[in-house]
């Protein structure tokens, strides 16, 4: 597990090397036998004139047990400070040991694997640009509890070190070098060694600048006139950032201002408890879930279908060179995919081009890429009005206006040009109309998929695959295989009308309207669902998609659902989109009139006629109410998702209602939200709000098996 050897000069080598795991963990096993070689080290302290510390995977060490933390409940508070008490005596040990250590660095090291590295007296990182190291708890609701708050602050100091504790940035090796986290970089593991050796040969008993009598926070403490003002600000910051709805964030700081107060062995008791307080809470356990073991899941394929060879798309078409259409050409060049962009006229493709351009250009002034590589990333984008030019794209994706009829007019003529090819994926960007239906108009449906990219497709991580009734299984996989070469969250749903994404967060807009129709103020609706971690009001979100367009969508479905002898029974909402729409004629952002007004010199703000228009003194909805219908109706909608079998597994439900329409990431996703609150609790809830609002919070049958 830690394996020890000492040479003829007396250095130690202590290799890392976890017995049945590809990455060294921080767990139980980890941690007792490192405690028992510090124990062996101090023991043999006369004969040793340095330690190395290595490791024998790729990566130096990967950090925390998540597993075995998921396993810690609220009673479980004194076994996990008892573990983290013992971890810091012997990395205090190490520290203190009167010989030089050196970790030397030759694969990433994220959360506790840094933390052991800043326990050694000197660092020295392999110079290869796939290795990260930094502190990723933050992301999953915990704080680097291996001395990692402490060390870094009394290292870097309180506001250096912000950026990486409290945010979690990541570093190269370079930018680790140049923000002291190591020491020395080498070309090579023969170079790493003979740096460590050189380094103990010349210095012999070192010691932590912490250790040092004399020593002093870097940038000074928080009563330093320099930092008053940050210490007394960053909290009422922090909290208008988080809401209060993540607790990781602010315990990090509680840690890193309390812990510059006391001695470092305080210090690191401080951390402890706070990281204790976060291990046992449910945020961190609803956030690990989803951020780690529900993405690792998708990143290895888990909803693609199996035994299919993976396939790698070379040239991609795209149909329609709008908002949508051009963002999904540039997220195909910047991954080097050249892309063909196809529109009615020239002038058009190339104004959806133009876009890239810009989005190239901005990172360019950023630093971020060169002059040169922006010009090749866009060479790849090639403009064109005719359908000849898809001839030899793997897949090619029509971005079209959301209209049935035209949808059917441009698969109809491709379908005319690419039928025979049969290698060829046909994709449908859809938010709403079923995949099926467009698929008739393709000569091949098993070769026709859905891919609901998100605007701005450039920011927006996740991809819906929709499967049609006679999408193919190598259709779904190498569509799946797409969008990850595209680098984006590929979550795979079966048809139907307005998917899971669309459908969902439909949900939270049509309750946010049927809210202002009750005569809450519009004010409250848009604050509460801040309050509980939206990134953005309903009725906000509202007139960003047009009340125009919703109006239209309200109108097909009724439409469709005639067709097919089914009762269509509008949601409450519908009276408000009709009242604003037809008698305000407030359409939405576009038109500078919506829900909210928007001037040219001043920021967006509500509408001051909403109080006249459905204002009622007499309603009486608790706030509670408000923040529970906002985030529960996601969730029951879900549910019914999932029993309609829209949605074939939790992992899908959570990632996608987290990067597909912004369900607050502390819950870990609209069906890790219902455990957040426990099942009893959801189902009493869901009860009374049924009860007070009527039957579309009623659960569906058998629920609890949906979530297992």
């Amino acid at each position: 597990m830690i394996e020890y050897q000492i040479d003829t000069d007396g250095i130690v080598t202590l290799c890392m090397d976890m017995p049945g795991q590809a990455v060294n963990t921080m767990n139980q096993a980890f941690q007792q036998a490192f405690a028992a070689i510090v124990t062996r080290l101090q023991n043999e302290r006369e004969k040793i004139k340095g330690v190395l510390l290595t490791s024998a995977k790729s990566t130096f060490f990967a950090g925390g047990d998540l597993r075995e933390l998921l396993a810690l409940k609220a009673e479980h508070t004194a076994i996990c400070m008892d573990m983290l008490q013992a971890n810091h005596r012997a990395m205090r040990s190490l520290e203190q040991l009167g010989r030089p250590v050196v970790a030397l660095i030759n694969g990433s090291a994220l959360g506790g694997g840094l933390e052991l590295t800043l326990a050694c007296h000197y660092r020295i990182c392999l110079d290869a640009p796939k290795i990260e190291l930094g502190f990723p708890e933050v992301t999953l609701g915990l704080l680097p509890g291996a001395g990692g708050v402490v060390r870094t602050v009394r290292m870097l100091g309180l506001q250096a070190a912000m950026p990486y504790l409290i945010e979690g940035q990541r570093m190269n090796p370079q930018k680790a070098l140049a923000n002291g986290f190591v020491h020395a970089l080498a070309t090579d593991p023969a170079d790493m060694l003979a740096q460590a050796k050189a380094w103990i040969t010349t210095h012999p008993n070192p010691q932590q600048a912490w250790d040092q009598p004399g020593y002093r926070i870097p940038g000074g403490d928080m009563n330093s006139p320099k930092l008053v003002p940050m210490v007394q600000v960053a909290p009422a910051m922090l909290r208008e950032k988080t809401r209060g709805n993540y607790p990781a964030p602010e315990a990090i700081l509680c840690t890193m201002v309390e812990g510059v107060q006391v001695d470092i062995d305080n210090a690191l008791t401080i951390e402890a408890r706070y990281f204790t307080r976060l291990a046992t809470g449910q945020v961190a356990k609803n956030m690990i879930n989803t951020f780690f073991f529900q993405m690792q899941e998708m990143n290895a394929g888990k909803s693609r279908p199996r035994d299919i060879l993976k396939a790698k798309a070379k040239k991609v078409g795209v149909v329609g060179a709008g908002m949508m259409g051009a963002g999904i050409a540039y997220s195909n060049a910047v991954r080097g995919i050249a892309c063909v962009l196809n529109d009615v006229s020239l002038e058009r493709a190339e104004k959806g081009r133009a876009y890239s351009a810009k989005l190239l250009e901005k990172r360019v002034k950023q630093g971020k890429l060169t002059e040169a590589k922006a010009q090749a990333t866009l060479e790849l984008i090639q403009t064109s009005t005719s359908y000849a030019d898809f001839t030899d794209c793997d897949i090619v994706i029509e971005a079209v206006f959301e209209q049935r009829a035209l949808k059917h007019e441009v698969t109809q003529a491709l379908s005319a040009q690419l039928g025979d090819k049969t290698d060829v994926i046909m994709a449908s960007n859809t938010s709403t109309l079923p995949i099926s239906s467009l698929a008739e108009a393709f000569s091949d449906q098993e070769r026709f998929i859905g891919l609901h990219f998100f605007s701005p497709v450039d920011k927006m991580m996740l991809v819906e695959i929709i499967k049609g009734r006679h999408t193919s299984a190598t259709t779904l996989a190498h569509a799946y295989d797409y969008v990850q070469q595209l680098g984006k969250y590929p979550i795979v749903v079966n048809d139907s009308r307005g998917f899971f994404t669309s459908r969902v967060f439909g949900c939270f807009v049509n309750e946010g309207m049927a809210l202002l129709q009750e005569g809450v103020p519009a004010a409250l609706i848009e604050n509460a669902s801040l309050a509980v971690g939206m990134p953005v009001g309903p009725l906000a979100v509202q007139d960003e998609v047009s009340l125009s367009l919703s109006w239209a969508v309200h109108q097909q479905t009724a439409a469709d659902l005639a067709l097919e002898g089914k009762t269509y029974t509008p949601p409450p909402s519908m009276a408000v989109v009709e009242r604003m729409l037809h008698h305000c004629q407030r359409p939405g952002k576009a038109a500078g009139a919506g829900f909210y007004d928007y001037p040219a010199d001043a920021k967006k703000h509500l509408w001051h006629g909403l109080a006249e228009l459905f204002g009622n003194p007499l309603a009486n909805v608790p706030y509670r109410d408000v923040q529970d219908r906002l985030l529960m109706i996601q969730s029951i909608e879900t549910l019914r998702c999932l029993q309609e079998g829209v949605l074939e597994s939790c992992m899908d439900a959570n990632i996608g209602s987290i990067f597909g329409f912004g369900f607050p990431a502390w819950s870990g996703g609209a069906v890790q939200y219902i455990h957040h609150l426990g099942t009893e609790t959801f189902a009493s809830r869901a009860q009374e709000l049924a009860t007070g609002y009527g039957p579309r919070f009623a659960l569906p049958n058998h629920w609890q098996k949906l979530i297992q």
